[in-house]
């Protein structure tokens, strides 16, 4: 029995009808290739198998009464696989379109609070003989780097033949709590708030000074919240949700990152830039000021790894859309994102996670539904544009049950106000992108994900020639 972290509960406290924090992944593979024959069975068994191993896939919510405190996390007495797994097929073609269609309709979809917050589909039907596994978490269960922790765990590095074989009827999960019990612990947990919130203050102040005086001695442009221009997808959201996928060159994006100087991340920003200039220019909807992402990223400590709950905080960065040049694009988005990295290191990794064990359940939803019922969103500034989430993968070949995984993708939430997300997920040589975002708001969805193989190729073209360029210059004359 586990009590939630503030940040894990604020994830379920700000959810609604309208926006559903869901984080999924999705592993496309060739049934052609599992060892005896595809059959459906044998996925099954195997999420089952790791079920029966891994608590995280047991675990559910009880709430408090009076909502006093936080849910708390229970191993679940009545846990069976056949609630979490779905089988569907795709219509013909079944091409990525109607995958991204279907997987739309799943991360929209709600979870059933009284069980477990996961399922898995499998889904049939794609062309080329190919099918994908999709996996839906909630996000206060699992961040993305822990659902992909997770996914790895059902996934071998051998081609060979997996147990079909059920494990036994599940019956050792945990006592649910009595409410009186609910409400003494939750009591009892309270009474350190006070003095808690005090020393929070008191670090809080001196990390706003330290960034003060940061930015002083710095100057220049920063990136911050409430900062971003507006776009048509940066307003109330619906509850209908289209997903597009995207495959880029992982190789292409180091080789500009060494023709540059940067980083991984930064060329990943800079395409992402870029793919957007291109879309937004098309649609004559490209803001004067350059557009905001936020950057997830991970504060895991090494002792941390293994811990599934969401270990994360988030840095600002400019996408640089009002740069033409894509070099000039990629520089500006490489000094803005060494800032945001020093705003991080002085306000804390573990900031966002102390304040968020004061949300309150009530405050928080009321507050959701008000900013969107109101149209706060056409008032005022957005906190940012878009989600821009990486998640590092694995580099060599992996089998699902035996059949070789053609790709891997990871797929965050949109939220109010902030109608696209993208995600990224290495695997092998290259990188899968998901484009999740509001229907109605963006139902050209497809025309953006088309963007980015032009934006990475402009990209890589200017810094191919940068490289040369400086290559040449160094010679003195008569060298060979």
């Amino acid at each position: 029995m586990e009590r939630l972290s503030g940040l894990d509960a604020s994830l379920l406290y700000l959810e609604t009808s309208r926006m559903q924090l869901n984080v999924a992944f999705t592993i496309i593979f060739d049934p052609k290739t599992m060892p005896g024959g595809y059959d459906f069975n044998k996925i099954v068994a195997l999420l089952a198998n790791r079920a029966a191993s891994e608590a995280a896939f047991r675990r559910r919510l009880v709430q408090v009464p009076f909502r006093l405190h936080h849910p708390l996390w229970v191993d679940d007495p009545e846990f069976d696989i056949v609630h979490h797994v779905r089988h569907v097929a795709l219509p013909s073609p079944g091409n990525m379109r109607e995958l991204g269609l279907m997987a739309g309709r799943i991360i929209a979809t709600p979870l059933d609070r009284a069980r477990p917050l996961w399922e898995a589909w499998v889904i049939e039907g794609l062309e080329g003989g190919l099918s994908a596994l999709f996996m839906k978490f909630h996000h206060s269960a699992v961040d993305g780097v822990s659902g992909a922790g997770l996914m790895m765990q059902l996934l071998q590095e051998e081609p060979g033949e997996v147990s079909t074989q059920f494990p036994p009827p599940f019956t050792t999960g945990e006592r649910v709590p009595g409410e009186v019990e609910l409400v003494a612990q939750a009591l009892a947990a309270k009474l350190t708030r006070p003095r808690d919130l005090v020393r929070l203050l008191s670090r809080s102040v001196r990390s706003v000074r330290d960034i003060v005086k940061l930015r002083r001695e710095e100057g220049g442009d920063h990136t911050a919240p409430l900062a971003a221009p507006r776009t048509f997808f940066n307003t109330r959201i619906g509850s209908r949700r289209l997903a597009a996928f995207v495959r880029i060159s992982l190789s292409d994006v180091k080789r500009i990152k060494r023709a540059t100087g940067t980083t991984v991340n930064d060329v990943i920003l800079a395409v992402c830039g870029g793919a957007l200039r291109r879309y937004l220019v098309r649609r004559g909807a490209l803001p004067v000021k350059p557009l905001t992402a936020m950057v997830p990223v991970s504060v895991r400590t090494d002792d941390q790894h293994g811990v599934v709950n969401n270990r994360v905080s988030g840095m600002w960065s400019t996408l640089a859309t009002d740069r033409e040049d894509p070099l000039e694009r990629l520089a500006a988005i490489h000094e803005n994102m060494k800032g945001a990295k020093e705003v991080l290191h002085a306000v804390g990794a573990d900031m966002l996670q102390d304040w968020a064990e004061f949300a309150p359940q009530r405050t928080l939803n009321l507050a959701v539904r008000a900013y969107a019922r109101l149209r706060f969103a056409e008032r005022v500034a957005p906190i940012h544009n878009l989600i821009v989430s990486n998640v590092p993968g694995p580099r060599r070949t992996l089998y699902l049950a035996g059949a070789r995984v053609e790709a891997i993708t990871a797929m965050g939430p949109v939220m109010e106000d902030v109608g696209l997300n993208i995600s990224l997920m290495s695997y092998r040589d290259q990188v899968d992108l998901s484009l999740l975002a509001d229907g109605d708001l963006v139902p050209d969805l497809w025309d953006l994900a088309e963007a980015f193989e032009p934006a990475l190729n402009e990209l890589l073209e200017a810094a191919v020639a940068g490289e040369t360029g400086r290559g040449a210059a160094s010679r003195r004359p008569g060298d060979a």
